[in-house]
Order: C-alpha cells, then structure tokens, then sequence
C-alpha cells in the first residue's frame, strides 16, 4: 500500500513521525473505528485517517490548550488561518530584537488567555499555541509551577507559522472526530472489540535530566505508568487491536525490566528512533523505542 503521508501542524516532543513506517506495520487489515487517548502531535491519528478512512474516531489529551487547537482546526479554520497570517507577517518582518519583544508579548498574551474564564477567545488562544510552538526553543511545551507556559524564543528564520494549505487539510481530515479533553481513561467507553487503540503516553524518562516539566500540569511517573497498564489490560480485554509506544529503559540500564514485566504479557518490539528534542545537538543519538502490542 502506499501511503499519503500528512504533515502535522504542531511539533511536539516524542511526535511519531519518524516511526510511522514502523508503528503502519501494526495497522489491522482494516480499521472502522479509531482512538488515540494521548494525542499529542497526532501524527498516527492524521495517517490513519488519511490513509485508513475510519467511520469513527476519538481522540483525546489531558492538555486543555492542545485540545483547543484541534478543535479550531476542526471548527473554525478561517478564522484560525486569518490570525495566524497576522502573526507570520509580523513575525517575519521584524529583526532579531523586535522578534523577542513580539514573541514575550504572544507568550504574555497566551498565558493570560489560558486562564480566561470564558472562551471567547479560543481561536486567539489556539492561533498563539502554534504561533509559539513554531517559533519557541525546540517545539518544547513546557510550564511552570503556575502553569505558565515559559519556553524561550527559539532562533529560526522564517519559521512556518501559517501553513494554509496543510491547515486545510487536516481541518478536512478532522471533519468528524470526537475531540475530548481528559484523562485517557475517559476513552473507555468508546473503545469495543471493533477499534484500533494507539497509547502514546508521556514516556518514562531514561535519565532524571531528560524528564522536563512539563505538557500539562499533571505529572506521570512510574505509577501513573503501571495504572495506565492496567487501563491496557482492560481495554485489551474488551477485544480491541492495541498498539502503545514508549521509551526503552534498557538504552541506559540493560537490567531495567520496567515495562518488560509491566507488559510481558504482549508483544514488546524495539525499534530504533532518533531524539529530536534536545538542547545539545551531539546528543541526539539513535535509541531504541517500545512498541507494544496485544497480537
């Protein structure tokens, strides 16, 4: 088969981009129904609905601003796209010096509608998500203690902050998902014996240096991992097609059999993946990466 392959709009920390020829492997024949609990950069999510043609499919994260982003993108695209050409001809326009004015005074913005009490201004909120995504150091979404987003400016010459087209055609691809904002388990009803799940959590740090805080407020280490377990087996356990990524501990611990016991009972792969978000160049090496599966 060959494949359409799309674009996400936003970059985001562990996107699956790069595995995709990897984790298409694992598609069943045919997928009518689709979740993804944890979408992040939703890069699995735009293929499957590209290339696979769902009838049916919900995605969700805990992450309220990510989630009002998709939903702009799905709802109310020209608008999204009007505001967010503003921001890239200004952006572009101006030099290095007035580049950090503009992008503390979007970040200032942003933070201040994160805690709005209402949603007037969604498609605001939602055009400086990208807007910072795309010019931020790295992509990182990261947050303070008070929940303020405090990524630096990164430094890049004219960074995509408005892509029409690739905009449009996810809007397209998203006409019908159900887009929640929650815990993943808050998917359950929705999964049956019919649905292909990806898992795609926040990964279990390999090093205590490489677990920065954070995508949301909410923490998830190893307990959080081990319930989210749980969840799998559960779901598993309802006939659904289960794929579920994370990191591998033994790229630093040969004798850490963390998710090995935690998921013995599945198929556990690895797959070798390059790390994209770091601030040192030289340390993005190849590592290996699990991919989980209940066939």
């Amino acid at each position: 088969m060959e494949y359409m392959t799309i674009k996400p709009f936003i970059k985001w920390a562990g996107g699956k981009s790069q595995l995709l020829d990897e984790i298409r492997k694992k598609y069943p024949p045919k997928i009518e129904r689709y979740c993804e609990p944890f979408v992040g950069g939703g890069a699995v999510m735009l293929d499957v609905l590209a290339n696979c043609k769902p009838r049916e499919v919900m995605i969700n994260d805990i992450n309220k601003e990510l989630v009002n982003t998709y939903k702009q993108v799905q709802r109310n695209i020209d608008e999204l796209i009007a505001v967010l050409e503003v921001l890239q001809e200004k952006f572009w326009k101006a030099n290095n010096e007035e580049r950090k004015i503009i992008y503390t005074s979007e970040r200032n913005r942003f933070n201040e509608l994160k805690f709005a009490a209402n949603n007037d201004n969604d498609v605001e909120l939602a055009a400086l998500f990208i807007f910072l995504n795309k010019t931020c150091f790295n992509g990182l979404y990261r947050v303070n203690r008070d929940g303020l987003f405090n990524v630096p400016i990164g430094s890049y010459k004219f960074p995509p902050i408005c892509d029409s087209e690739n905009l449009r055609t996810i809007s397209k691809l998203m006409k019908n998902v159900i887009i929640h904002c929650g815990n993943y388990s808050e998917c359950y009803d929705f999964i049956d014996s019919q649905t292909f799940v990806y898992i795609d959590p926040p990964y279990r740090p390999l090093t205590v240096t490489s677990s920065f805080t954070s995508y949301s407020e909410n923490k998830f280490g190893d307990n959080e991992q081990i319930e989210l377990g749980k969840f799998v087996d559960k779901v598993s356990s309802k006939g659904a097609t289960i794929v579920l990524s994370n990191s591998d501990p033994k790229n630093v611990d040969d004798k850490d059999e963390f998710f090995d016991d935690l998921y013995g009972k599945y198929n556990i792969q690895r797959v070798s993946a390059k790390r994209r978000i770091n601030s040192k160049g030289d340390k993005r090496n190849n590592v290996n990466e699990l991919l989980i599966s209940n066939f």
